[in-house]
């Protein structure tokens, strides 16, 4: 039987720390939720692998160290209000609960949903809440948010998200342009949203945010 504290620890020592994490509080929170609850259960042997993990319907369970790198680049405060955008079972949700003050979990299936509830339940997270909602809309009531995380890549950002920042605020986020694939940050200083490219990285892009295919005439 595999022993998932050491794996936890493996993971981030082999493939987090040589990877450009730095920040403690991100690893500290990585090593305190177990990434094996999160994955069906045929697949927790491979919950610490580096790769992409799939969950079904279109979700992914992002490989750790891309996962890692995108939580660093939103540089979360303790007081900031997170939007997780397709958290599936909860696992991001779970980790940048132990960074934020508060995050709201967004999926568009009411079974995950309630899975993932089931699993902030069983680790005491207090501080983070899963809804039901239409992904590409966000969650306005309960923002503006400090941070906006996207667990999958899109093709753009949808206007919605822009609307829902604080002042300040950041959307992290994966978009893919045909082979094009750019880890991205997004920033609202005085309601203008300015971007920058973090990282080339290839994750699977989520359903319903594709690129509209052109006609062929």
């Amino acid at each position: 039987m595999q022993d998932n504290a050491n794996a936890r620890l493996n993971m981030v020592n082999s493939q987090l720390l040589t990877n450009k994490l730095t920040d403690d509080r991100i690893t500290q929170a990585l090593l305190a939720v177990p990434r094996e609850n999160f994955v069906p259960k045929a697949l927790r042997g491979v919950a610490y692998l580096d790769e992409d993990i799939a969950l079904g319907d279109g979700r992914y369970l992002m490989e750790p160290m891309v996962f890692a790198r995108m939580v660093q680049a939103a540089e979360i405060a303790p007081s900031d209000v997170v939007l997780d955008v397709a958290c599936a079972g909860g696992y991001s949700t779970a980790v940048l609960a132990q960074l934020a003050g508060t995050v709201v979990g967004l999926e568009v299936d009411e079974a995950a949903v309630a899975a993932a509830e089931v699993q902030l339940a069983a680790l005491n997270v207090d501080n983070a809440a899963v809804v039901v909602g239409e992904l590409k809309e966000g969650c306005a009531e309960q923002g503006p948010y400090d941070v906006i995380f996207v667990n999958g890549a899109v093709a753009q950002v949808p206007d919605a998200f822009a609307g829902q920042l604080a002042e300040g605020g950041r959307i992290v986020v994966v978009e893919r342009q045909g082979s094009v694939s750019r880890a991205m940050l997004y920033s609202n200083r005085d309601g203008l949203l300015s971007h920058r490219e973090l990282f080339d990285v290839m994750i699977p892009v989520l359903p319903g945010f594709q690129m509209a295919e052109e006609f062929q005439f």
